[in-house]
């Protein structure tokens, strides 16, 4: 999408959101290698903006978790105390691309949510539908947004101290991050068996519907044929809103999330088209997300099944 978009003919709408979705996958398809790079490379202080800092904190703070457990088992405190060395399974993560993407994911959904904090007073942690969740007459409803509450506010103050607890992940990345974390390992046949026990500790600690996503997930679903409200995130918030839009579009929720990037702006009309919004409702999310950006003319000739079918045609594929 061009500033200013120039005018289209209705009839050309579909090939112009196609060129467009294809531009922005070829520029996706190249951000895990860079990031890969650049969080390995620490000379590169020019690069050391607020999501790579992000980025490696989160992984810092998980690799930290996966050594504390193994020494937890062994009893090995290494030197001076501290847990065994954190630099192998630090590279085992960030070489995971799924769970780096969805690192990456984590802190795009942060940083958004600070600026829509600043630009719109929106509450990262208590948005308005929230608010009006916690107040349903319904007590299931009630307990469960005042659940995702707290789950919020923990998130808001892992990412000001560039945390993520692995009780957080989303199963798929779980599971990616024990399997870095024993591939990490040496072939000792005595570590190798005091790694099988910290990775059931930690399998058995695990319950993926507790996690902050898991209660997002949970309380969209509970919404029933209400859940397209959250699909405004000047009422649901930035974590609601790339739920709900993930979910609703058919697609994963990092994959949503990163949907709001300015370089994602036809997947993000297509995603909000496909979740079923009307082309003035698309509209006014972009007008939330990014005002400076005018949707193309013949937008709202591109009903909800051709914009699912454009979305279904790329490399980032629905789930």
């Amino acid at each position: 999408m061009e500033r200013p978009v120039p005018e289209i003919e209705a009839r050309g709408i579909e090939h112009v959101m196609r060129a467009e979705l294809a531009r922005g996958d070829a520029m996706a398809g190249t951000i895990l290698p860079i990031l890969r790079h650049l969080i390995t490379n620490d000379d590169n202080s020019v690069f050391s903006d607020e999501i790579i800092a992000r980025i490696r904190g989160m992984m810092t703070d998980l690799a930290t978790q996966l050594t504390e457990s193994l020494s937890q088992v062994s009893g090995d405190r290494g030197e001076n105390g501290e847990s065994a060395p954190i630099d192998a399974v630090f590279h085992a993560l960030i070489d995971n691309p799924l769970l780096l993407g969805h690192v990456h994911a984590l802190a795009i959904e942060a940083q958004l949510g600070a600026r829509l904090q600043t630009r719109l007073s929106l509450d990262p942690v208590l948005p308005p539908l929230l608010q009006s969740l916690i107040a349903s007459p319904d007590a299931g409803t009630q307990a469960l947004a005042m659940q995702v509450l707290a789950a919020q506010a923990r998130f808001n103050q892992a990412q000001r101290r560039m945390r993520l607890s692995l009780a957080e992940l989303p199963g798929d990345e779980f599971h990616a991050a024990l399997i870095a974390f024993r591939s990490a390992q040496g072939a000792d046949t005595k570590t190798g068996e005091h790694v099988v026990v910290a990775e059931r500790s930690l399998r058995a600690g695990y319950d993926e519907g507790q996690s902050r996503i898991g209660l997002l997930a949970r309380l969209v679903h509970s919404m029933g044929e209400q859940a397209t409200s959250a699909l405004a995130v000047t009422e649901a918030g930035v974590s609601l809103f790339v739920t709900a839009l993930g979910l609703l579009g058919g697609q994963r929720r990092d994959t949503a999330i990163l949907a709001t990037h300015e370089s994602q702006l036809s997947r993000l009309a297509l995603l909000l088209r496909s979740a079923g919004l009307t082309p003035s409702a698309v509209e006014e999310q972009f007008f939330a997300l990014h005002p400076q950006v005018t949707l193309p003319r013949g937008f709202d000739a591109l009903d909800k099944d051709e914009a699912a079918a454009i979305l279904s045609s790329g490399p980032l594929m629905a789930t």
